[in-house]
């Protein structure tokens, strides 16, 4: 046997022998029917093909799920076809199950069991439709049958659709199988959950025990009711099972209560963050000039509208773009409600100052011109602005606990803006001629501080950051022309409850309300609710007159 070699070939050609080519071209077809040629289907059962017809619902089950257990490629058709209203019965005597290729009176009828054509078609065909009872045990052995997909989401879309409608006892020989080959292990554990609620209606009381025990590691809020079923003597007659099921059902509303709380907290966390953006501003303004501004809250709705008019702009004119209106919509909105705040302050609270009574009528009225002016501009009902795709959905903890990305993006947004802030006062020349005003306002105009012009820019930033404020509530609520009325008084407790002048109080403030209010609202709902944080902030006043920090200053000596 020699070797040729070919100098502008990267392989070698080897020569063989006369037999061995000979042999080699025998085999070539048995290899090509091995390797290349698909394999012939294999026919199914056609008693169990004619089980689906049968006429108790048991029955049809039954067919249903030995189909399954099976699944070939040919079962699985039969299924899905059965899903699909693709499967048809006819002949005399209802003896064809068969597919269809093409129209029921000119196409060709193939047999469900063997593949084979039927001909001529058989008369009397008509789609078989299974009652919601059989639709329910097939549309679960249809999600069974992906639990050995390779996609890992497909497999745990699948077992969380059977968690929640349940699987039957004839499915544990392939759930054990999957248990065995799963590798990843929340999908384990919710395959763990089906097999132990499977487990609970066995008559062997070992089983039954055994699964109450598993049932006990779950958080899912839907087995509480199974276990509570167990702990009654009417249905289960074991004490030992029952013992068992209290102890779970003590777990189980041990780890609920914790998951609801956790979403509480977030719940309260997110609304304190916005809470902190709308006052954060007020603590600013009215730190710096004493001003009562009653048009706080239009300033955030100032800034709410200004999100919806780019929100329409990029809808309307760039589509492609739309996801990231939102990040567009943040210096719009600082801009628009810095200039309106600025306009307020010069032409009409600039004259009202050290005058607290006109100048708290006076800002009253502002925000009936500033909602008024919307009414007749963007009409009286509330605008919907559509969330960016990277805000929707959540992200899930527990299975009790799902935190929107909307709301988590707000917690961000707001620390970076207090953030930004904080560097702002305490690392700027601005910073520290509005700490100089804050403190003693005759003594810094002494040493060359601009007051006047400080009192401006103070009064802007302040709506600007509750323009930053509405953009946050564009993205949990409606934008409407009154939303800002609903967050004045709030502002106005976050404020007084913090310290006056205080961004450190400020932020403390508004995220004890927010916590307070929203686990308070869990068990006694939200009337109740600001009454109780009302009365918290009533009591920690008489305490501490000047806040949770103290303010040092000139406001503080008046």
């Amino acid at each position: 046997m020699g070797i040729i070699n070919f100098m502008h070939c990267k392989f070698q050609f080897r020569v063989q022998s006369p037999l061995k080519v000979l042999r080699t071209i025998f085999l070539l077809p048995w290899l090509a029917a091995m390797f290349v040629l698909p394999a012939h289907a294999a026919p199914l059962d056609p008693e169990l093909v004619a089980q689906l017809n049968a006429d108790g619902n048991a029955a049809k089950k039954a067919a249903i799920i030995k189909l399954a257990l099976i699944a070939t490629p040919e079962a699985i058709k039969v299924l899905k076809a059965l899903g699909n209203d693709e499967l048809y019965i006819g002949g005399e005597n209802e003896e064809f199950i068969f597919f269809m290729k093409g129209d029921i009176e000119t196409g060709q009828a193939f047999d469900a069991a063997t593949g084979e054509e039927i001909t001529p078609v058989p008369e009397y065909a008509d789609t078989m439709y299974p009652n919601n009872r059989v639709r329910r045990t097939l549309n679960t052995s249809l999600e069974v049958l992906k639990l050995f997909d390779p996609d890992r989401d497909t497999r745990f879309d699948a077992a969380t659709k059977i968690e929640d409608s349940g699987a039957d006892a004839a499915f544990l020989p392939v759930l054990d199988k999957v248990l065995k080959e799963e590798t990843d292990s929340e999908i384990k554990l919710t395959v763990t959950m089906i097999r132990a609620m499977i487990g609970l209606e066995s008559e062997d009381t070992a089983v039954r025990l055994a699964s109450v025990k598993e049932l006990g590691e779950s958080d899912n809020p839907d087995i509480k009711l199974k276990l509570t079923e167990m702990t009654d003597p009417a249905n289960e007659a074991d004490s030992g099972v029952r013992a068992a099921a209290e102890k779970s059902l003590a777990s189980l509303e041990q780890r609920l209560l914790i998951g609801e709380t956790v979403t509480r907290i977030f719940t309260g966390i997110s609304l304190g963050s916005i809470l902190m953006l709308a006052a954060l501003g007020l603590a600013i303004t009215y730190g710096v000039m004493g001003i009562i501004n009653m048009a706080h809250g239009e300033l955030l709705m100032i800034g709410a509208f200004a999100t919806f008019v780019v929100h329409d702009i990029f809808r309307d004119h760039f589509p492609e773009y739309f996801d990231w209106y939102i990040v567009v919509s943040v210096p719009v909105a600082f801009f628009v409600a810095a200039i309106v705040g600025a306009i307020m302050e010069r032409s009409v609270i600039r004259w009202l100052y050290g005058r607290a009574l006109e100048t708290l009528l006076t800002t009253w009225g502002i925000s009936l011109i500033l909602i008024q002016t919307v009414r007749s501009t963007f009409g009286t009902f509330n605008q919907e602005i559509a969330n960016p795709s990277w805000l929707s959905g959540s992200v899930e903890v527990m299975s009790n606990v799902d935190l929107p990305w909307n709301r988590i993006i707000i917690i961000g947004f707001a620390i970076l803006v207090l953030a930004l802030v904080w560097v702002l006062l305490n690392r700027t020349r601005l910073g520290l001629f509005v700490r100089a005003v804050t403190q003693n306002r005759a003594m810094a105009g002494c040493v060359g501080v601009p007051t006047a012009r400080i009192d401006t820019v103070a009064f802007s930033l302040g709506a600007a950051i509750a323009g930053l404020g509405g953009v946050s509530l564009s993205q949990v609520g409606n934008v409407g022309p009154e939303m800002g009325q609903g967050w004045i008084v709030d502002c106005f407790m976050t404020v007084v409850l913090g310290g006056v002048g205080q961004l450190a109080g400020t932020v403390w403030a508004a995220m004890g309300i927010g916590i307070v209010t929203k686990l308070v609202e869990g068990g006694l709902g939200a009337v109740i609710a600001k009454v109780v944080v009302l009365v918290i902030i009533i009591m920690v006043i008489q305490k501490r007159p000047q806040g949770i920090f103290a303010l040092k200053g000139r406001t503080a000596d008046d």
